[in-house]
């Protein structure tokens, strides 16, 4: 089953420094038929303005990922991190009994953008997690790349949560393929460009729940960057 998420009708907010488009509930965007999908319970993607970002805040029980679309963002925790993170690469917080962090925008005119991933963990207070990779263009161009996976996996990149999250940028008319095990679901976005998946049309900022499917065909009907999770089926 495809289920296409079209990006206008999602939830948006706009702060002046910050404008976001909500996949699921969060914020003032409140849509209790829309809360998650499997483990997967945010998917933000924000635009934050030059010089701005987010101040010091907690987070407690989840697993969360960056994924820098454009910009760079500069990161600052209380376990003692300091990083800066930019296009194509990935940092990721198992947050486990609790952790404070900042996340800003320190370029003087460039807007940063963002998707901010949450995911369940698999039980509460498990261990506190931290890091960053510095994935390349050339590791994702017209390949997947798994650049999360559980304990288990074979990312780089290592979460508590049984996930995998791919990402790829995939040339005009390339094809890729991915064979999904039983019992298993994929969250699909489409974060450049279009494709074409199983038949139907992406375009920049869509979205696709994919349930019932054994494969994924993703064709690239022009220059296309995307991203998908896979995980247990709820």
């Amino acid at each position: 089953m495809l289920k296409k998420l079209p990006n206008e009708n999602m939830g948006t907010s706009n702060l002046g420094w910050l404008q976001s488009r909500f996949h699921f509930s969060f914020a003032e965007y409140r849509n209790y038929d829309n809360i998650s999908f499997g483990v997967l319970r945010v998917l933000n993607d924000d635009l934050i303005q030059a010089k701005s970002g987010f101040d010091t805040h907690p987070h407690q029980n989840m697993e969360i990922i960056s994924y820098v679309v454009k910009g760079e963002i500069s990161h600052k925790d209380s376990m003692g991190n300091e990083e800066v993170v930019k296009r194509g690469q990935v940092q990721y917080l198992s947050a486990g009994d609790g952790i404070y962090h900042s996340e800003y925008n320190k370029h003087e005119h460039d807007t940063l953008r963002l998707l901010q991933i949450w995911i369940v963990p698999p039980k509460d207070s498990l261990p506190r997690l931290y890091g960053q990779e510095n994935y390349k263009e050339e590791q994702r161009k017209n390949t997947l790349l798994n650049i999360v996976s559980s304990q288990e996996g074979d990312s780089k990149i290592k979460i508590h949560q049984d996930v995998n999250m791919y990402v790829s940028e995939l040339d005009q008319n390339k094809v890729l393929e991915y064979q999904i095990k039983d019992k298993r679901q994929i969250y699909f976005v489409q974060i450049e460009g279009s494709s074409n998946v199983n038949g139907i049309s992406l375009n920049n900022g869509d979205a696709m729940e994919i349930t019932e499917e054994s494969s994924l065909k993703i064709k690239a009907l022009e220059q296309s960057h995307f991203l998908f999770i896979e995980m247990p089926k709820s």
